[in-house]
C-alpha cells in the first residue's frame, strides 16, 4: 500500500467557500466605493492586503485563502471544468 500515491483533494466545499469569501470581499468593496475587480486583482498579484479594505472585515477574510489555490478555482471556472 505505500508503494502507491495516494491523491487528495479539497473538492468542491472548499472552492465554496473560497467563493463565498470572495464575493464577501467583493461586497465589502464596492461598498465603500471602490473598484472589486481592480482591488481583488491587485491583492491576488501583489499579496499587498491593503488593496482590500478593512470595512466587513474583508481584508482579514481574504487573507485567510490561499492564492494559489484561488487562481486555480478561478481558472477552472472561467474554463467552465
Amino acid at each position: 500500500m505505500l508503494d502507491k500515491t495516494m491523491v487528495f483533494s479539497l473538492g468542491g466545499n472548499r472552492d465554496d467557500e473560497m467563493k463565498e469569501a470572495l464575493i464577501t470581499v467583493y461586497n465589502a468593496l464596492k461598498k465603500k466605493g471602490y473598484n472589486p475587480i481592480n482591488q481583488i486583482v491587485g491583492y491576488i498579484l501583489s499579496e499587498d492586503p491593503t488593496y482590500i479594505t478593512t470595512y466587513g472585515n474583508a481584508r482579514n477574510i481574504i487573507s485567510k485563502i490561499d492564492r494559489d489555490d484561488l487562481l486555480e478555482v478561478m481558472v477552472k471556472s472561467y474554463l467552465n471544468v
